[in-house]
């Protein structure tokens, strides 16, 4: 089945969200709680899987929810489908800062992997699966898990990478290395495996951990500035409630600010 073609706007800066213009019958796919609104027209049909070609008949549709199971992610996906007699307009916006990239499948060879919670919404027809590391020590040593997502098709795809975005394109032997959870999306072209930083002394008081991803061409790579881990182990460490310590938001009375503003009671 070919994919939709689908026009689309991304609106915002920090916090953005894409519109995506579907012509009559046409539908496009979005992850669980991504949708932000819709036109009157569109019509929301959740499915077992992700409702590609590649997973049609029971056993097909099994293995696709079995995979997005691995990866994290919903058994179920929603499709949003146009049944006006004009064009109708969905939205989905992003879960946290950070930039929305459009990917068009074709123009990659038919495959793209990133990190398992960075899809956003795509054409539909473009199936959503695993890519399981093809080394050892990348899985037990990522960080960021084992498995990653393989989106494929001829479609557009969306996905959602944290702060800002570096686009770079690799020569062949090129390599970089990155922290880990930077890793947004890759091309499979790209070598994925991790390196021992080498130093005890590094890793212990560096703040950067035992391991780094190594990364070498030749493909394209989207690295992102704030992974959600980062952002999330930050609110985390500053929330008195989680057993965080408060940081006075800037005040120079600190905790007697608090005291005063209302913030601790």
């Amino acid at each position: 089945m070919a994919m939709d073609v689908i026009d689309y706007d991304i609106f915002g800066d920090d916090m953005q969200y894409v519109e995506i213009e579907l012509d009559p019958g046409e539908a496009a796919i979005g992850e669980a709680g991504m949708m932000m609104f819709m036109q009157d027209g569109i019509e929301m049909e959740t499915v077992f899987g992700d409702g590609s070609a590649a997973q049609s008949g029971f056993l097909g549709k099994l293995m696709g929810a079995g995979k997005r199971l691995l990866t994290g992610e919903s058994l179920f996906t929603t499709i949003y489908g146009n049944r006006a007699d004009g064009k109708r307009r969905v939205a989905f916006g992003a879960p946290y800062p950070g930039k929305i990239i459009p990917v068009d499948l074709d123009q990659l060879g038919g495959t793209l992997i990133c990190q398992k919670d960075a899809f956003l919404c795509a054409a539909k027809g473009v199936s959503l699966g695993i890519a399981f590391q093809q080394r050892l020590g990348a899985g037990f040593f990522g960080g960021e898990g084992f498995i990653l997502q393989k989106l494929e098709g001829d479609g557009m795809v969306f996905f959602h990478a944290g702060g800002t975005i570096a686009e770079k394109t690799l020569a062949p032997g090129e390599t970089i290395r990155v922290d880990t959870g930077c890793v947004a999306a890759l091309q499979p072209s790209v070598d994925f495996d991790i390196q021992y930083v080498g130093k005890i002394k590094t890793a212990l008081f560096g703040g950067e951990g035992l391991f780094l991803t190594r990364l070498t061409g030749p493909g394209r790579v989207w690295l992102q500035s704030l992974p959600l881990s980062r952002l999330a182990n930050r609110i985390i460490a500053s929330a008195p409630a989680a057993g965080g310590r408060q940081v006075g938001e800037g005040s120079v009375l600190g905790n007697l600010g608090g005291l005063l503003d209302g913030d601790n009671h």
